[in-house]
């Protein structure tokens, strides 16, 4: 029997000022602070603005990901996070990752689900 657990991935809702959903490069810099910060690793990034507003950002690890999606129209962000715990234990990393987020963003939590895999 493996007792191996993958890790913890935190699927999330939450809404947020307009302005913050808006700018893609301060989410960029705070999630370049943020790997850093964890001590995770980033292996890949894809950031892309729509024209309309809004954002979506994705950022490979060695650990696994995280990502968001912005509505600013909306008023509203989906963001997920999973760090495997290949080396360590990483579901303390994975949810101060996530209060980070939602303090950067001035949120509020309308969605949280964690699963462990």
């Amino acid at each position: 029997m493996n007792l191996y657990a993958p890790g913890l991935h935190i699927l999330a809702t939450f809404t947020a000022p307009v302005a913050a959903l808006h700018d893609m490069p301060a989410c960029r810099a705070f999630f370049e602070a943020q790997v850093a910060a964890q001590g995770l690793t980033a292996v890949g990034a894809a950031y892309h603005a729509f024209p309309a507003g809004g954002f979506t950002a994705v950022v490979a690890l060695t650990e696994s990901h995280l990502s968001i999606h912005t509505w600013p129209e909306h008023g509203l962000a989906t963001f997920d996070v999973f760090l495997s715990n290949f080396r360590r234990d990483n579901a303390d990393r994975a949810r101060e990752l996530y209060a980070a987020t939602l303090a950067f963003f001035g949120a509020t939590e309308t969605s949280k689900t964690e699963v462990r895999r």
